[in-house]
């Protein structure tokens, strides 16, 4: 088996697995032999990534994508690798696109965390917003694609698919105040102290309307496969930070490109998107509601929130970059940005 440059490194998705991230193979093989009757023949680590490490698992049958706990003390409920695989499997049943789930291990002493395999899909992943890789006239149509997923995932009847306890109906935005509230205090190594206004600000200004559905919680353009040649989503991935929230959170968070700059988190603000041919920020949400038959809107309530929850999700990032145990190369490299999405949620609270 090997572990680094092979055939396939020319593939751009995947790296040579980071020291960090290092761990013996012998287990894993021995299980994928046990449940699935395929020899292991290479292990790469998949680029990207900021909290559960990701890998491409190659075996003499086919490959398979492969998501782990990072190694090192975590925080409480965060990484539950056991949790995105209960909801992509779920998920199968609906017309949402998912990875097929393969197989949930638990063992701790296969690899060092639990972990799960679900299957390797082909297609296009666009990392920029402005999809600069496209010509202008095909742009819409990923737009158009990106949404309707989104919107399908919020159609889902997550009782029906056996989610029903998959978190808590109701009262989604205070209680997800307090959990990030909590996470910034346990994670702080700097101060932030346009992250401490937001803690203070958002509570006081939760919408009366509620709502539920599955929430991915960091549905973004480069956190789904699109078809090799249509403009149709084919698996949504990364799924650690989803539960049964409002849909507006998940709406407003992928909206966030629209209302940020672009040294920020690939913002668009200021941009010419007719020029681009991206559907402006109405238009797309326009979409989503027509889809979904809703008939509240966005406020800056909403995007508050998001950049609030994103700030602090990076500050935990730089924190685990520091103990040596984040997913991502650059984890300490995120301090300027985690200050500016902050700022840039106080702005917007502030009006």
């Amino acid at each position: 088996m090997t572990e680094g440059p092979a055939a396939n490194e020319a593939d751009s998705e995947t790296i040579p697995v980071r020291e960090a991230h290092r761990f013996d193979t012998t287990r894993l093989a021995e299980l994928l032999g046990d449940r699935l009757g395929e020899r292991l023949v290479e292990l790469r680590q998949m680029r990207g990534g900021q909290s559960n490490p990701t890998f491409l698992v190659v075996t003499d049958r086919g490959e398979y994508v492969l998501r782990k706990q990072p190694p090192g003390e975590l925080l409480p409920s965060a990484h539950a690798v056991d949790r995105e695989y209960r909801v992509i499997e779920a998920l199968a049943k609906t017309d949402v696109p998912v990875p097929r789930a393969v197989l949930f291990c638990p063992d701790r002493e296969v690899i060092g965390t639990p972990f799960y395999l679900m299957e390797r899909l082909r297609g296009r992943i666009f990392w920029e917003p402005t999809l600069p890789e496209l010509p202008r006239e095909a742009r819409a149509g990923i737009y158009e694609g990106m949404v309707d997923a989104l919107a399908r995932l919020h159609m889902a009847d997550w009782r029906a698919i056996g989610l029903a306890d998959y978190g808590r109906p109701g009262n989604y935005f205070a209680r997800q105040i307090g959990r990030w509230s909590k996470q910034w205090e346990q994670s702080r190594t700097r101060e932030n102290p346009a992250i401490d206004r937001l803690a203070e600000w958002l509570p006081e200004h939760v919408p009366d309307s509620d709502d539920t559905a599955i929430c991915h919680g960091d549905f973004r353009l480069d956190n789904m496969i699109f078809h090799a040649t249509e403009p149709r989503v084919i698996g949504i991935l990364d799924w650690e930070l989803s539960t049964l929230g409002h849909p507006l959170a998940d709406l407003a968070y992928n909206c966030l490109p629209y209302i940020n700059p672009p040294e920020a988190f690939r913002g668009m603000r200021g941009l010419d998107l007719q020029a681009l041919g991206i559907p402006s920020q109405d238009e797309y949400v326009s979409r989503y509601m027509a889809k979904t038959g809703r008939k509240d809107a966005l406020t800056p309530f909403h995007f508050a929130f998001s950049l609030f929850r994103i700030a602090v999700i990076l500050e935990g990032v730089i924190a685990r970059g520091k103990k040596g145990n984040a997913s991502s190369a650059d984890a300490t490299s995120h301090g300027e940005r985690a200050t500016l999405l902050a700022e840039r949620g106080w702005e917007i609270a502030r009006g």
